[in-house]
């Protein structure tokens, strides 16, 4: 098989003023579809949102494979002429990804390609894997050579290293070997390939156009190509579609369902759904309970857009309190606008959110977010909302305080700049610059999700951030710990 490969490298700059959690990738794959690749960049669209640093497409046609990878966003790279006309084929797979800082090297940008012996194969990735670094080090003394530092391509030296078998048995034998929080989407000249984690804490599904079945990270890219939603890939499960139809295999015959909290919280659009459930009603729910929670006497509601939204707007159906844009957001901020002066970033909150000064001068406001993390964006807003005129100024959180880092995929300061991590309600109160500040419990955040909250038996999600239960051993991360001599380098997720 012959690779055609076509990159472009412009500069990315990282945002120092942004202080939002984010989820590093998304993935699409669709199999039997003769223009796959403009598919795939629709799909790659509605994932936009979960990550903006650098994007790819992968086909292949029946004799070559074609590969696109760039940095930037999907509009930017995959727009004007028909993707399918360059990257040609039935099967395509794609990837968004969001860097963990500073600069996306190319090399690390998705979907990764490789000709092993049994021909050629490509993985997108969302996720971390918690044993990357482990399995990377007994691989390079066997004589393994890396080409990234992603961990993403420890799978396909696994693979590549596998029993001889059927390619699927040779892959589902390569997984079996790692851990961490995983969703792949796979594609080899034969088929397409879905792999979820033994947790599910990544999220991938199954969607289908006439006879075409397509893998996606959530329910909104199976709308935007006009696919239906037929289910999830089940915790454990390996999924492998080719002109025959789809295969289901058990990697993880043990498997529990406990699926990222996080999805609900932030990363996933609220017009996805989720485990059954509308994310955009989950995040008015939370709204609600926060309400119940920590009310207060103010005159206005306000959330911190775009992600605070859904969850103001329970918070003051719940209340019976106006709900008004305070702060209106401005979309046409590109990352590269910031300017390497600390004035200019210490006002690069202002290029992002203004102050509706009309709904804001002489009242008490109430600001809703979805989370606190650093508290460095949410001082920022702060201070812009006084300056507008607030009487007063309170915030809440639509989630409980965040004191553990991620370690499957999400891209979040370590502990010691975690501010819930760090500090009591009432110092967090004064540094915030707030007149009172509140965060929804564990307990409500199940109740917003419909369960309920067992703090005595294993929870039915991966909520470590809150609570510091992992649900996987953290292999990599102990072994720094536990050792005296630093690691020769990280290995970045996906």
């Amino acid at each position: 098989m012959k690779l055609s490969m076509k990159t472009n490298n412009p500069s990315c700059e990282f945002d120092p003023n942004d202080d939002k959690i984010r989820e590093e990738c998304g993935v699409f794959g669709i199999f039997g579809m003769e223009n796959a690749a403009s598919l795939t960049a629709l799909g790659l669209h509605a994932l936009q949102h979960r990550g903006q640093e650098a994007c790819g497409i992968a086909s292949f046609d029946g004799e070559k494979f074609h590969s696109e990878r760039q940095l930037g966003l999907v509009g930017d790279n995959f727009t004007g002429a028909d993707p399918s006309e360059r990257l040609k084929g039935h099967i395509s797979i794609g990837h968004v990804r969001y860097s963990t800082a500073g600069q996306t090297t190319l090399r690390n940008v998705q979907p990764l390609f490789s000709e092993l012996s049994t021909g050629g194969f490509s993985v997108a990735h969302n996720g971390h894997l918690t044993n990357a670094y482990s399995l990377r080090e007994r691989l390079v003394e066997k004589g393994a050579i890396f080409q990234s530092t992603s961990d993403t391509e420890v799978l396909i030296h696994l693979v590549a290293r596998a029993i001889a078998g059927e390619f699927i048995d040779r892959f589902i034998g390569a997984i079996r070997q790692i851990d961490g929080g995983y969703a792949f989407v796979c594609m080899s000249n034969e088929m397409l390939i879905g792999a979820r984690d033994r947790f599910g804490i990544r999220p991938l599904l199954i969607g289908r156009i006439d006879d075409c079945y397509i893998l996606a990270s959530e329910t909104c890219a199976f709308d935007m190509v006009g696919a239906e939603f037929i289910r999830e890939v089940e915790p454990g499960e390996v999924v492998a579609i080719n002109s025959d139809g789809i295969r289901s295999f058990t990697a993880f015959p043990n498997a529990k369902s406990r699926p990222c909290i996080f999805e609900f919280v932030y990363f996933a659009r609220p017009d996805s759904i989720v485990g059954g459930k509308s994310v955009y009603e989950v995040r008015k729910r939370m709204g609600r309970r926060l309400a119940q929670e920590c009310p207060a006497d103010i005159d206005v509601i306000i959330p911190v857009p775009d992600s605070g939204v859904p969850a103001a707007l329970g918070f003051a159906q719940e209340l019976g309190i106006p709900f008004e844009l305070g702060i209106i957001r401005n979309h046409y901020v590109g990352r590269t606008f910031i300017q390497p002066t600390q004035q200019i970033r210490d006002m690069g909150v202002r290029l992002k959110h203004s102050a509706n000064r009309a709904m804001i001068e002489g009242k008490k406001v109430l600001l809703v977010d979805d989370s606190i993390v650093r508290g460095t964006t949410s001082t920022k807003i702060v201070r812009m909302i006084k300056a507008a005129g607030a009487k007063e100024v309170h915030f809440r959180s639509a989630s409980p305080p965040i004191k553990f880092p991620d370690h499957y995929g999400i891209d979040m300061p370590t502990k010691e700049k975690l501010i819930a991590a760090n500090y009591s309600l009432e110092e967090m109160t004064s540094m915030l610059e707030v007149d009172s500040l509140g965060f929804l419990s564990v307990e409500g955040l199940y109740w917003a999700m419909g369960e309920e909250y067992r703090e005595d038996d294993a929870p039915q999600y991966t909520d470590h951030c809150f609570t510091g239960d992992y649900p996987t051993p953290l292999i990599d991360r102990d072994r720094k710990i536990g050792s005296s001599n630093q690691l020769s380098f990280l290995v970045e997720v996906a």
